[in-house]
This record gives structure tokens, C-alpha cells and sequence, in this order.
């Protein structure tokens, strides 16, 4: 079992910056490949960003300049820049190794 633990959501105004975590533990794996997907009010989840065991990411062609993903170990970040209001939803972090675990979210708001 893999308990993952997103953190870092928050309010802010359009243009800012943030760096959302998200720690897996238990029997986690060096060969796991991490991801982060969102969920807008209303729409369906879709996905952010991937990084491999390796170190091989992949960003959304629509969020490539302002959003970037990177990890240490069983911790992935997303580094999310000038936020934009549709950037709002929650965010969801998604460990896979074997099996695909989710954590629970943080809340993303962009404010005008």
C-alpha cells in the first residue's frame, strides 16, 4: 500500500507562483513513475504533468512555459507560474507503481 499526500494548494491572484508536493510512503518504489492531474468544477480530470523513475517528464502542450514537474525520490513537485483563473480546480497526485494510487487533492484558486 502507497499513502500519497499532496500539499501547497492556496488562494492567490493571477500571476503568481506555486509549488505543489506530493509525498508518497509505505512500499513505494525507485522505479515509480509520478504524475499530477486536475479537476476543474464541472469538468472532467485531466492530466497535468508525468515524470518517470528516470527523470522523464512530460507537460500539457497548453501548460509547457508556465508549469514545470520534478521530483526527489517519492516526492514530485509542480511548479506552476503566472496562474492564470482557469488554472483553478483541484489538483490530484498520482503515484504508480504496480498499481495506481491517488491522493486526496489540493485546492488551486486563481482569483481575478
Amino acid at each position: 500500500q502507497v499513502n500519497v499526500v499532496e500539499s501547497g494548494g492556496g488562494l492567490v491572484p493571477p500571476g503568481s507562483s506555486l509549488r505543489l508536493s506530493c509525498a508518497a510512503s509505505g512500499s513505494v518504489s525507485d522505479l515509480s513513475e509520478m504524475g499530477w492531474y486536475r479537476q476543474a468544477p464541472g469538468k472532467q480530470r485531466e492530466l497535468v504533468a508525468t515524470i518517470s523513475d528516470r527523470g522523464t517528464t512530460y507537460i500539457a502542450q497548453a501548460l509547457k512555459g508556465r508549469f514545470a514537474i520534478s521530483r526527489d525520490k517519492n516526492t514530485a513537485y509542480l511548479q506552476m507560474n503566472n496562474l492564470k483563473p482557469e488554472d483553478t480546480a483541484v489538483y490530484f497526485c498520482k503515484y504508480h507503481w504496480v498499481f495506481d494510487y491517488w491522493g486526496k487533492g489540493t485546492q488551486v484558486t486563481v482569483f481575478a
